[in-house]
Parts: C-alpha cells; sequence; structure tokens
C-alpha cells in the first residue's frame, strides 16, 4: 500500500518560535533531561564509538626525554560502545469545524503543537529519569541512606552526599560536580536540622525562612557546582481513570554525579542524549503540518531522533531509600 512522502508534510518553523514562552513554563515544571545528558550532534542514525577507560585517564607515564631520542607517546585503548538514534514523535488533529467554533478562545494550531511537543519532551525526560535512577545499572555504585531525607531531625544529606562524591573519585578518579533530585526531595532537603544548622553556621543566621533556601545556595552547602532539581510531573493513572499525579524522577532516589560541561565528547560524564539531524529533526522537537482529509482535519506532528545513553556508570553514585 503506498504511503505519503514525508515531502506532503510542512515544517511549521514559525509555530516552533512560538514554543519560546512554553519552554520557559516546561522548564519552570523542571524538565533536565538535557541538563544530565547533554546533547552531543551526531552524523549517523547509529555508530560505534570508543570510551577511554577511565583508569586510563589519569595513567601517567615517563615524561624524561633524553638528546636524540623522541617523546613519550600516549597509547590508550578505547573501549567499544555503540548508540542507535531512535524517532520519537506525537500527532495531534484539528478538526476544521472544532478549529472554528473555538477560533476566539485560543489559537488551535498552537495548542495543538504545544501538546505535541510536550508528549514528546516528557517522554525524554521519563527515558533519562530511568537510565539515572537505575540500582540494576548503578548496582556496584548504589548507597541506601540510614535515615530518609524526610525525616527532617535525624536526616544527614551533607553526610551522605559527601560519601558519594568520595565513593565516586575512588571509583573513578572524577570529582562529582551534580546532585539530581526531584522537587519533592529538594525542598525536605532545605528543611533538614543538617542543612539549616549548616546555613546557620555559615553566619547567614537561621534558616526559618525555607523558600530562601535555593538551588545556589544548596550548592554551596554541598560544594557542588550544580543542583539539579527535577519537577516534571506525569500522570500514574491508565487512560479513562482518574488522574494520579506523580513525580517522573522517583522520590526514592538521588543521583550524585559527574555530569558534562561542554560540548567536547571526550570529557568523561554520566552520559549524553545523541541527537541525528539529517532526518530534519531539531532536538526540541521539529514541527510539522498535514492534511488528513477523511477527517477534514490538519495534523501537527512533533518529533525528535535521539538516544540517551549511560556513558560512565563509575562517574555517579546512586543513593537510594531517599523518602520514607
Amino acid at each position: 500500500m503506498p504511503n505519503p512522502s514525508s515531502s506532503l508534510s510542512t515544517l511549521r518553523p514559525d509555530i516552533a518560535e512560538s514554543f519560546m514562552e512554553f519552554d520557559l513554563a516546561m522548564d519552570a515544571q523542571g524538565f533536565v533531561s538535557h541538563r544530565v545528558f547533554p546533547v552531543v550532534e551526531v552524523a549517523s542514525q547509529s555508530g560505534n564509538f570508543g570510551k577511554i577507560p577511565l583508569a586510563q585517564l589519569l595513567q601517567q607515564r615517563d615524561t624524561k626525554r633524553a638528546p636524540g631520542s623522541g617523546y613519550a607517546r600516549g597509547n590508550f585503548t578505547f573501549e567499544p560502545a555503540t548508540y542507535t538514534c531512535l524517532e520519537h514523535g506525537a500527532e495531534e488533529p484539528v478538526d476544521d469545524r472544532e478549529a472554528q467554533m473555538y477560533a476566539e478562545y485560543f489559537d488551535a494550531e498552537v495548542i495543538a503543537s504545544l501538546r505535541a511537543h510536550s508528549a514528546v519532551l516528557r517522554n525524554a525526560e521519563q527515558r533519562v529519569a530511568d537510565a539515572v535512577y537505575n540500582p540494576t545499572t548503578f548496582a556496584s555504585y548504589t548507597t541506601g541512606v540510614t535515615n530518609e531525607w524526610d525525616d527532617l531531625t535525624n536526616a544527614t544529606p551533607i553526610t551522605d552526599v559527601e560519601a558519594a562524591v568520595q565513593n565516586i573519585y575512588d571509583a573513578s578518579g572524577l570529582w562529582a560536580n551534580a546532585l539530581i533530585v526531584n522537587k519533592k526531595v529538594m525542598r525536605n532537603i532545605r528543611n533538614t536540622d543538617q542543612v539549616k544548622d549548616r546555613i546557620a553556621a555559615s553566619g547567614a543566621g537561621k534558616a526559618n525562612a525555607a523558600g530562601l533556601v535555593n538551588e545556589q545556595i544548596l550548592a554551596e552547602i554541598f560544594d557542588l557546582d550544580y543542583i539539579i532539581v527535577a519537577g516534571s510531573s506525569k500522570n500514574s493513572a491508565a487512560e479513562g481513570q482518574t488522574a494520579s499525579p506523580a513525580q517522573i524522577w522517583s522520590g526514592e532516589y538521588a543521583m550524585v554525579a559527574k555530569i558534562a560541561t561542554g560540548a567536547d565528547f571526550r570529557e568523561p560524564c554520566l552520559g549524553r542524549t545523541f541527537h541525528w539531524s539529517a532526518d530534519g529533526s531539531s532536538i526540541g522537537g521539529t514541527v510539522e503540518q498535514y492534511r488528513d482529509e477523511a477527517v477534514r482535519s490538519d495534523i501537527y506532528r512533533v518529533r525528535h531522533d535521539v538516544d540517551e545513553v549511560v556513558l560512565y556508570p563509575a562517574a555517579g553514585h546512586l543513593l537510594s531509600n531517599i523518602t520514607t
């Protein structure tokens, strides 16, 4: 059966531009997948790449040179690894009749595109959360905390995170630069006695106004560059059932990690998002429109081609038993 070619769809960069305000709203909801797994652009849909073993990144060598002789040369070996970008997308129809009925209330094509955009980004967020909060992947790098962080009197998040930082260094020679938690966990952290006492000891006074304890202050307390707070939510109930909001990033875990700080793929880090753009994908979602005359509707589609990969499990330490 013949299929319509992609040329029948029309790119809608004008709608994509209207996502600017929505992107800010999405950021406010706490979509953090591209901060945790920064994007690297790739030339092929799938491929092989080599990872330098962490042990060799810090390998010392004799650098003395005698007259007439050569210099010490590196002889790194590589561990084989692969990526495979898959296309993810969502569509929303706008019926001609409904578009006219509600034209005075909202722009139907923008709303439809935003809904598709939200679906694509929410699923990307879920994939990264599942990869990072994964006790199987990090089986050798997981510790259960003694006192849950919602036990505000007895919790010791500073002590727990510091132990994880030391464990990462011992396993990889890397210094962690980030703590990744969901918003509920972050709100618990800032109310723990240990954190409030540390703030008071720094000369900032008593931390009774928890709302003033933001990510920057917590980063200073934990001696990390980043506190990444995931605030995105999903409906965990089956379709047609009463809504049951839940955080995409579980409150059971917290991840201490070395995340990438730049575009250099050689930088050792927890993971990366591979993005293949040759088929018209854009990392934030390509917006397209086509006509389905059978249902007298315009169809709005958002899609992207990505693969999210954990590169160095030793660059992360998973803390479990975070919330009662």
